[in-house]
């Protein structure tokens, strides 16, 4: 998920923040609107960000001297839409860059798009899709979903920066260095998440209500 500083050659650096930046900015003007409509929404927005910042700073070794992290960027994704999480999760990229040298401002683009932006997109698009399912079904389904596509884009992103071998080659090895642990670190996550929603609907059900995460009638009995 964060590739390090320096390590994307300079051209598709600046393409992957050229493919960033229109999400970013749609994602600053969502999350204006929406502490305008839901000033009440101010302390989950933070929360939110906070809860993406701590669960993807947390390293875990992976095979070949690499590391996993969990995203945190679907519970963000259920409860304020993808565009926010664009936002948010750049905003959590840049600290981490600046402050525990996890990523890189070079990288930076391309680290939004993987985390910020199709994650929060796959896993929010799982959600809707399984608009039907239990809720903690749909959540686990948007957290493990988000957090999985990150790397699926990550390793996308690697495998076009070093071809070696042709680029589906390159994109099964990246693939495969990360899988041992991201799977089931996803799974993880997935549950985390459920526990997540379940204990915000005990004290900030209105403010589920109003963001229109559950509805007023049907997803109380499915919980």
């Amino acid at each position: 998920m964060h590739i390090a500083e320096g390590f994307l050659p300079p051209l598709h650096a600046a393409a992957w923040t050229a493919v960033a930046a229109p999400f970013v900015i749609h994602g600053t003007r969502s999350a204006g609107r929406i502490v305008r409509e839901n000033p009440s929404a101010r302390l989950l927005l933070g929360a939110a960000g906070a809860f993406t910042f701590v669960l993807s700073a947390i390293k875990l070794p992976s095979v070949t001297g690499s590391s996993s992290h969990p995203t945190g960027t679907g519970v963000g994704a259920i409860l304020f839409r993808p565009p926010v999480m664009a936002l948010l999760g750049t905003i959590v990229l840049l600290f981490q860059a600046l402050l525990l040298a996890h990523g890189g401002l070079t990288t930076l683009g391309a680290n939004a798009v993987s985390l910020a932006v199709v994650g929060p997109w796959v896993g929010y698009g799982l959600y809707r899709l399984l608009e039907r399912a239990p809720l903690p079904l749909k959540v686990f389904a948007a957290v493990a979903g988000a957090d999985l596509a990150t790397y699926v884009t990550t390793a996308t992103q690697l495998a076009l920066a070093f071809p070696e071998g042709g680029f589906l080659a390159a994109w099964g090895r990246f693939l495969s260095v990360f899988a041992v642990t991201q799977v089931p670190l996803a799974i993880v996550e997935g549950l985390v998440g459920v526990l997540l929603i379940n204990t915000l609907l005990s004290w900030a059900r209105p403010e589920l209500e109003d963001l229109g995460v559950v509805s007023r009638e049907r997803e109380a009995s499915h919980v």
